[in-house]
Formats: C-alpha cells, sequence, structure tokens
C-alpha cells in the first residue's frame, strides 16, 4: 500500500473513530469469522432477532409467529419482493434517517429494489472493506471501476471520485479501438485496482494477448471480476499478465459482497457474520445433500428496512459447512449461476458450466461464445472469432461426452455475441427449460 492508500485507509478509519467505531466494531467481527469460523450460538441468535422484528414489523411476515424456526419460513424469490414490496418494507424502519435504496438491473431476472437501513450500510461497508482487502484491495487505492455506467449507475461526481479514488470507465463499447482505449486510460490514470465484468475483463486479456501490449509500465496490483463467472483459464492468464492475484467477488445489489474467491480453486469464501446461508434441493424446500447442486437461499442478518428471509436469487450451487467448536465456515464449492443458465445432458443431469467456461476459454482464435440448449438433446453453439483457426467439428466432438453421445450440438459463425442491457454477457442460456424463443 502506497503512502496515498495508507493516508485514506487511516483517515478513513480515523473519522469512524470519531463516531463511535461503527464501521471498525462490524469490520473485526468478520474478520475475526474469516479467521476462526462464525459462531453457531451468535447466528442462530441473529436469526431469532431478525424474524422476531420482521414478523412484528412487516405486512408479509405478520402471519408467521416471532419464534418460528428459520426452516419454517417461506422461501422467497426476487418475484416474490416485486409483487408484495410494500408488504417486506419495515413500519420501524420505512422512513428511518440514513437509508438507501439498492437498484438491480433486471439484466438477467426481475428488476427490483431494496431498501437497506443504516445499520445494514454500515455493516456491508464492513464488509466490503475486509472482502476488498482478502482479494487485495484496500481504501484508498486507485481503483479502475469498469461496466456500464448507465440508468441507476451513473458514475459519481468529481469529488466522490477524488474522495474514493475511483476511476469509472464505461465499457458500453468492445472493440479494439475501444478495449486499446481502456487500456490506456488504465496506465495513465496509475490505475492500481481493476474491478470490472468478468466478461469484458477476458475481453481485455484476449486483446492484450492479441495486440501484445507491454504491461510493464502498468501499476495493476489486483484484479476483482464481478457480476459473471470467470474462466479459470482466463483468470490464471490476467493473473500471469498483470502479475498479481485475479480473484472474484461474490455479490449482488440487494444484498452487497458476500463472498470472495479463493486464490487456488474456484471455490468461494462466503461471508456468514453477516448472512445465513441455506443449499436446498431444486424441487423441494428441503436441504440439498452434501455434493448436491441445489438453489442458493440467503437470509441478510442485518437489513433490518426490508428483510430478506430465505431469499433465492436464483443462482445454484455446491457448497459445505465445517464445524468445529461451535464455529462453522461456509463456501461455495461450485457456483452455477442462475437457474435460467444451467444446461443439462441429455440424461437430464446439470453439466457444471466449467465444462463450457474452461474448455472453451483456452481455444486458439475463439473471442467470444455462446452456448444453447434447444431442447432435450439438441444444443446450439455460437462462435466469434478467427474463423480460420476455429474448428467447429472438433469443439463440437470436445463437448458431446459430457453432454452425451446421443447428444446433437451443431456449431455455428457469428460477428458479434450480444451484450445485455447492462452490459454482460450471457454465454450459457437453456430455452428448452425456461421456453425462451
Amino acid at each position: 500500500m502506497n503512502f496515498d492508500a495508507k493516508l485514506r485507509w487511516n483517515s478513513y478509519f480515523l473519522l469512524d473513530a470519531l463516531k463511535g467505531r461503527p464501521v471498525a466494531r462490524y469490520y473485526e467481527a468478520i474478520r475475526h469469522a474469516y479467521m476462526y469460523g462464525s459462531s453457531m450460538e451468535e447466528q442462530a441468535e441473529k436469526l431469532r432477532d431478525l424474524i422476531r422484528h420482521a414478523s412484528g414489523t412487516t405486512p408479509f411476515y405478520r402471519s408467521y409467529a416471532e419464534d418460528t424456526p428459520l426452516a419454517e419460513m417461506p422461501v422467497i424469490t426476487k418475484r416474490t419482493v416485486t409483487e408484495n414490496y410494500d408488504d417486506f418494507a419495515s413500519s420501524r424502519f420505512r422512513d428511518a434517517p440514513g437509508n438507501r435504496t439498492m437498484y438491480t438491473s433486471g439484466s438477467t431476472g426481475t428488476p427490483f429494489h431494496v431498501v437497506q437501513d443504516r445499520n445494514k450500510i454500515l455493516h456491508n461497508t464492513a464488509a466490503s472493506i475486509f472482502l476488498g482487502a482478502a482479494a487485495g484491495y484496500s481504501i484508498g487505492m486507485k481503483t479502475a471501476f469498469i461496466r456500464m455506467w448507465v440508468g441507476d449507475h451513473k458514475p459519481p461526481g468529481r469529488l466522490s471520485r477524488l474522495a474514493e479514488n475511483l476511476i469509472p470507465i464505461d465499457c458500453s463499447n468492445l472493440d479494439d479501438a475501444a478495449i486499446g482505449d481502456i487500456l490506456r486510460t488504465i496506465q495513465k490514470k496509475k490505475a492500481e485496482i481493476l474491478i470490472g465484468y468478468a466478461s469484458v475483463l477476458g475481453e481485455m486479456s484476449r486483446y492484450i494477448d492479441r495486440h501484445g501490449v507491454d504491461l510493464s509500465r502498468f501499476f495493476v496490483r489486483a484484479v476483482i471480476p464481478i457480476s459473471e463467472a470467470m474462466p479459470y483459464p482466463i483468470r490464471m492468464r490476467l493473473s500471469e499478465q498483470f502479475r498479481c492475484p485475479v480473484q472474484s467477488w461474490y455479490s449482488n445489489e440487494e444484498n452487497g459482497i458476500m463472498g470472495v474467491q479463493l486464490k487456488s480453486s474456484n471455490a468461494y469464501y462466503i461471508d456468514s457474520e453477516s448472512y445465513c446461508y441455506e443449499i436446498l434441493k431444486m424441487d423441494a424446500d428441503e436441504p440439498a445433500g452434501d455434493g448436491e447442486l441445489g438453489r442458493l437461499v440467503i437470509t441478510d442478518l442485518y437489513n433490518y428496512a426490508t428483510p430478506l428471509i430465505r431469499y433465492a436469487n436464483g443462482d445454484l450451487a455446491i457448497g459445505h459447512r465445517s464445524i468445529k467448536h461451535g464455529r462453522f465456515r461456509f463456501v461455495i464449492d461450485e457456483l452455477y449461476g442462475r437457474e435460467s443458465d444451467v444446461v443439462y445432458d441429455t440424461k437430464g443431469r446439470c453439466v457444471s458450466p466449467f465444462v463450457l467456461y474452461n474448455g472453451l476459454a483456452a481455444v486458439p482464435g475463439l473471442k467470444q461464445y455462446r452456448f444453447i440448449q434447444e431442447d432435450e438433446k439438441r444444443y446450439r453453439l455460437v462462435l466469434c472469432g478467427d474463423r480460420e483457426r476455429l474448428e467447429r467439428e472438433n469443439l463440437t466432438a470436445r463437448l458431446r461426452p459430457w453432454f452425451g453421445e446421443d447428444s446433437r450440438i451443431e456449431a455455428e459463425y457469428t460477428d458479434q455475441i450480444p451484450v445485455l442491457k447492462s452490459g454482460k454477457t450471457r454465454n450459457i442460456e437453456n430455452r428448452w427449460k425456461n421456453g425462451a424463443k
């Protein structure tokens, strides 16, 4: 950490100390849980307090007794909140000073917004600082934030950018000229941290190789992909290119930053001090078994303005809890992403997205791809890249064993993979299960 970053870090926590150390206290609790695990007893108490509060102050939960066990509370989705929005608002915090509203773009699902109370904001700030540090980022480091700065996500004002040492970079255009401009901005502004959509950072990595970009005069010390899964080969290549760690955050707008990817694998350490996590069966609100793919369900332990209890955010995962001396850790071993983006083999079994992410990430000449399941046995692989180097038959043959020898995988070329309104790409899509046309 350079002098400027140290000054900003110390100044931030000095101001926090003058306010009674609210962020520092939460930060220490999250750090302690990271090192030693979360207390099962303390989490159970937080759950009881949250359910009691929700039962007493929100119309949606009013029919549930204040001592209802978590397992007997309903599983909710984004649609549940959207269709009953006013019923989720706590009467105690509805007009509380210091509230803020978080919006989702709706690019991969139903758009909605969630109000967070002041205590939740402080706790989320502490978690962001700690999980940021776990990925190599510290308050005050010059950060290039690469995303689509549109709609509810407009670039912060000049004073905010100066205070946060932030360089907002728009990625609406990703042709070679635009990527070259992005890299020149990163170098000119001496950015130390790169945060951005995984697909955009992947495009940058391919551009660097394609054009032989000299990175010796860059100052990047950590790369943090967000919003999408990044293939392991691309993570490793970015790490080699910038000679720094590349670790994704697990996050969403409605909850915040909830975990950080481990350096040595695709698994995620998850913040169990701030949230209670369950993995439930695909077709029942019952716990999935060890090693079983299921729906990730999140209970936010600190948002009392809009209690989100047993919130299924649409992600599928395989995970486990390790318990020792009354303390536990929760790790997502494999994150599949949105349920609508899960594909199946011809026997109806889920196929890990990493079969595609890792299998296609390092294909020579491949710039982008999209894999679509059309029906039970028919798949389509859309390829964007150097057509003279891409061999469609070899690629489909490489994938066929994972989907079944009776699978029909057709490959086709395109000049451009469509980008969603949020700036993210959709590499995997299941039109069979979701009835998309």
